[in-house]
């Protein structure tokens, strides 16, 4: 925060005037484990099956975009540290490195890949192409990111990555979308120099610096092809079934009514808010995995293995964890402080050491939720999901 604010306050900052994610932390006070003495949780189990696999946990990194305004390794340390801890790592297609790289970087681990739905269906098919290619199993695409929300310091500070060209390896490594914008060859390891400083880039164009200047125009058109504006319905899902065999999640839900829609359409849900970083003013993301899981709908597909459900915004520590799961989440998300899912937390991490801050990072709260679900008379997470009486609401 003290060498480069501006990166922290990216991540760390939000839509508007910062009520939604404030709204995030404060849904989990309102919450209250109730502890069960005398019961058999000597051996405890963390494992939990999603989409037919097995994980040790039910944690997943949240798919957190532009890393190399942190750490210069970024996507690549936190790959590594995923698979050294065992979790899997959803990436972003705002990432600062290519699919193939965090692909080779992160392994036999688990992989997901996250989707901002590109405008150009050529380019779309292209990406979900590659990623299928590189081993990412499960599709995750997001919702509620047609265009980027409002967010004041990030206007005020004129911070924004992609207009100088990070946040952009999945574009500028991709065939399809380098020959759409008349490019002859893909530029595999295009990125920003670490630390990312606007002030400095925006002085080398002026002067004339005719890569900074290039690398500005693609970002710019990169970032056109993510955040497009252009507005879907649930009916354009079907692309993506015809272009994807894995699993579908859709990311971005916070009513009940679409997430009963979403059934028809995909496989799981990631009930989120963005981190409070695309509406002020809206609903806790906790507060609608209650309501979204008292569905006796939503329910009776989670029983039946046919839908799943997952959480992201505001999980900081175990006991959050529980609270999630006790309310019908199947696994959680982890963001940055409070970015995507357990995203912050790995990305304060990544910033501070690296790909041994990440690994540190996760290790921790899976730790602190192990040791809190024994204390709390909880064996494994059967004994969890959906278990609202293990909660009390103030």
């Amino acid at each position: 925060m003290k060498d480069y604010p501006g990166a922290f306050m990216y991540g760390h900052g939000s839509a508007g005037t910062g009520t939604t994610e404030s709204a995030n932390r404060a849904a989990f006070d309102k919450f209250r484990i109730v502890p069960r003495m005398m019961r058999t949780c000597t051996s405890r189990s963390t494992e939990v099956k999603l989409f037919g696999k097995r994980y040790a946990s039910p944690l997943l990194l949240a798919p957190i975009g532009v890393q190399g305004i942190i750490h210069p390794d970024a996507e690549l340390a936190t790959a590594r540290a995923a698979r050294k801890v065992g979790v899997p790592m959803i990436m972003s297609t705002a990432s600062s490195r290519s699919i193939e790289d965090v692909a080779e970087a992160n392994g036999e681990g688990d992989r997901w890949f996250q989707l901002y739905w590109l405008k150009t269906p050529e380019v779309a098919i292209s990406i979900l192409n590659r990623a299928a290619q590189s081993g990412f199993t499960t599709l995750v695409v997001t919702l509620d990111t047609t265009t980027i929300g409002w967010r004041p310091h990030d206007l005020e500070k004129k911070y924004f990555p992609f207009g100088h060209g990070t946040g952009c390896a999945v574009g500028a490594s991709d065939a399809a979308f380098m020959r759409l914008h008349g490019y002859s060859e893909i530029k595999h390891n295009m990125h920003v120099e670490y630390p990312y400083d606007p002030d400095e880039l925006d002085r080398r164009a002026e002067e004339g610096d005719e890569d900074v200047k290039e690398r500005m125009r693609f970002g710019n058109i990169w970032s056109r092809e993510m955040n497009s504006g252009l507005f879907r319905t649930w009916d354009d899902i079907h692309f993506l079934r015809e272009h994807w065999k894995g699993p579908i999640v859709a990311k971005g839900i916070q009513c009940v009514e679409d997430a009963e829609t979403a059934m028809d359409y995909v496989d799981g849900i990631v009930v989120s808010n963005h981190g409070g970083r695309q509406i002020d003013g809206a609903i806790a993301s906790l507060d609608a995995l209650d309501e979204i899981c008292a569905s006796e709908k939503i329910r009776s597909a989670q029983k039946s293995g046919n839908f799943t459900v997952l959480f992201d915004s505001g999980i900081r520590t175990g006991s959050d964890i529980i609270k999630a799961l006790a309310l019908g989440a199947q696994a959680v998300l982890l963001l940055q402080l409070n970015i995507y899912s357990v995203g912050r937390p790995y990305m304060y991490g990544l910033t501070i050491a690296g790909e041994a801050g990440v690994e540190e990072q996760v290790r921790n709260i899976l730790a602190d939720f192990e040791i809190t679900m024994g204390l709390c008379g909880f064996n494994g997470i059967q004994d969890l999901v959906g278990n609202r009486a293990a909660l009390i609401r103030e």
